[in-house]
């Protein structure tokens, strides 16, 4: 479970730069991190506030709420009255989407989607605003608010002033999450290049390895010692061509003929016996077979993803809605198996 503390007067892009310094080993600077926004009734807005006590995460989740005021009225028009409603941004481990918000989908049935976050109008009289580029953000409401597909922002979401509440993970969590991510290799950002190591002048200089070419080693190749000849007498070799000829003949057939005779002598068949060495055995370990549901959810995630759509942006396919039911109704988790496939791409 986490540890849920509020910091006045902040945004997610300070603490964000202060995240090392303020927490030490717990924030990893290298896991990748993605923004979403919550939606919720505002009788529930101090459940959410300490949503992250409830929840086991790696990474420390920063969360800023915001207030319409001159520009809740641009809600009105979609149909939403503002003073119903809370509206969060969430900064937050991509590893940790699932954990955060598997209670919130699968049992009180928020409603996922995409949202439009975009600049307030110069129309609309906002004492303060800055200009930004429209931002599609994945959006989670609860079921009894109706749906909106934009909102409007003064500054980018990440630069919001108002009370941040940051919910730190214990240690060991964060220890556990580093380690999985190192194993699997998902949801990391790219190493970074290993820099070069500084040799001081007063150190002595350790001198690398020689390193010997095969080109530069040279095979020294004995010459071949002719063997001493053995005086038995008058030699029987060929002096001439002929000679050698019948002598080869001669030779030939008397071998062929000692040779069958020592055939003729053997009376009974000589049996051969061939011993069997078994082989040693290898297992293999079986792999996790998978449902007809997660090869379908796969199989349209990994379509989407070719066709160039934008993981925030998934979930509006009209095929995405009627596999998530199917794949809740067999007990399928597919927030995990679309975590991976969209890091991987």
């Amino acid at each position: 479970m986490g540890i849920t503390a509020m910091i006045p007067n902040m945004t997610i892009d300070g603490l964000q730069s202060e995240a090392t310094k303020r927490w030490g080993d717990i924030y990893d600077n290298e896991a990748t991190r993605m923004q979403i926004m919550l939606i919720c009734p505002r009788r529930e807005r101090k459940i959410l506030e300490l949503h992250g006590d409830m929840v086991e995460h790696g990474q420390p989740v920063i969360g800023v709420f915001h207030r319409p005021r001159a520009e809740a009225r641009l809600l009105q028009e979609q149909g939403l009255d503002s003073r119903d409603a809370s509206f969060q941004f969430l900064d937050l481990a991509t590893s940790d989407l699932g954990p955060w918000m598997q209670h919130l989908v699968t049992t009180e049935k928020w409603v996922r989607s995409s949202i439009t976050i975009q600049p307030v109008p110069f129309s609309v009289d906002v004492p303060a605003q800055r200009g930004f580029e429209n931002i599609n953000m994945l959006c989670f409401r609860h079921p009894d608010l109706p749906a909106i597909e934009r909102y409007y922002l003064p500054f980018p979401p990440t630069s919001v002033p108002n009370k941040c509440f940051v919910s730190l993970p214990r240690k060991q969590a964060a220890e556990f999450a580093r380690q999985q991510a190192e194993v699997l290799g998902v949801g990391r950002a790219a190493e970074p290049a290993t820099p070069e190591p500084v040799v001081q002048e007063e150190k002595a200089e350790i001198a690398p390895p020689e390193i010997v070419m095969e080109s530069d080693v040279v095979i020294e190749k004995h010459a071949s010692v002719p063997l001493p000849s053995i005086d038995n007498g008058p030699s029987n070799e060929p002096q001439n061509v002929e000679d050698a000829i019948t002598k080869a003949t001669n030779t030939g057939f008397g071998e062929m003929q000692a040779a069958g005779d020592e055939l003729d002598s053997i009376e009974e068949p000589v049996e051969l016996v061939v011993e069997t060495v078994p082989l040693p055995s290898v297992q293999v370990e079986p792999q996790p077979q998978q449902s007809e549901i997660e090869i379908e959810f796969r199989t349209l995630v990994t379509e989407l993803l070719a066709s160039g759509i934008e993981p925030s942006e998934m979930m509006d396919d009209p095929r995405w809605n009627s596999i998530n039911e199917r794949a809740t109704a067999v007990g399928f988790e597919t927030w995990p198996v679309f975590l991976q496939l969209t890091s991987m791409g």
